[in-house]
């Protein structure tokens, strides 16, 4: 390969990408240098004007570019329901159902100790805080079911729990549409506990 500082920083930069290991990140690399160079000019410019606009909005913590976002603004939004998601990617994968029509707070990320993230990491003080408002009534725990998502749903419920709100969590379950013979042993236990 030939000799590149700024090949090999552009390399190492894409390898910052969650999933992207040295072969993917010199293919996109050399991709882009090779076949694209206005897509990588209009990739650096995208990512610079992101990370110098995009920020937190004050109430629910999810990007945006205004102080408060569209979502938070929304008054048809019902603000007694209160969805607490670990990432903005969770809180759009809820928007597109189309079934919730409440307000959410992003955690910006989970419980893990093993990773050296506890309660203060993720701003939990902060979400009792915006849960204890007055208005929100329910506040919906659905963080992933992976043991750090479990764990941070069990400590945000005993935190709120002494507020007087409901908390409620996603339910989990058997797919529509699946076979049982197909769907894994952990899932089928949860659907016989959580049934209804």
């Amino acid at each position: 390969m030939a000799d590149s500082n700024a090949l090999q920083g552009l390399i190492q930069a894409l390898r910052r990408l969650p999933g992207v290991g040295v072969k993917s990140a010199s293919r996109m690399a050399f991709h882009l240098l090779q076949h694209d160079r206005d897509g990588a000019r209009a990739l650096a410019a995208a990512l610079a004007q992101a990370s110098a606009t995009v920020k937190h909005c004050e109430r629910c913590h999810t990007f945006t570019e205004a102080p408060v976002c569209s979502t938070c603004l929304d008054p048809r939004r019902d603000g007694t329901r209160l969805c607490v998601v670990e990432t903005p990617a969770d809180q759009s994968a809820v928007e597109r159902t189309g079934a919730y029509r409440g307000l959410y707070f992003v955690l910006m990320g989970k419980i893990s100790p093993l990773d050296g993230i506890g309660p203060h990491d993720i701003g939990l003080k902060h979400l009792f805080e915006r849960a204890s408002d007055g208005v929100v009534a329910e506040v919906i725990l659905a963080t992933n079911f992976t043991a750090e998502g479990e764990a941070t749903a069990h400590i945000i419920s005993e935190g709120l729990r002494e507020r007087g709100l409901q908390i409620t969590r996603l339910a989990r379950g058997v797919p529509a549409g699946s076979e049982l013979e197909y769907v894994d042993l952990g899932t089928i236990a949860h659907a016989l506990v959580d049934r209804r």
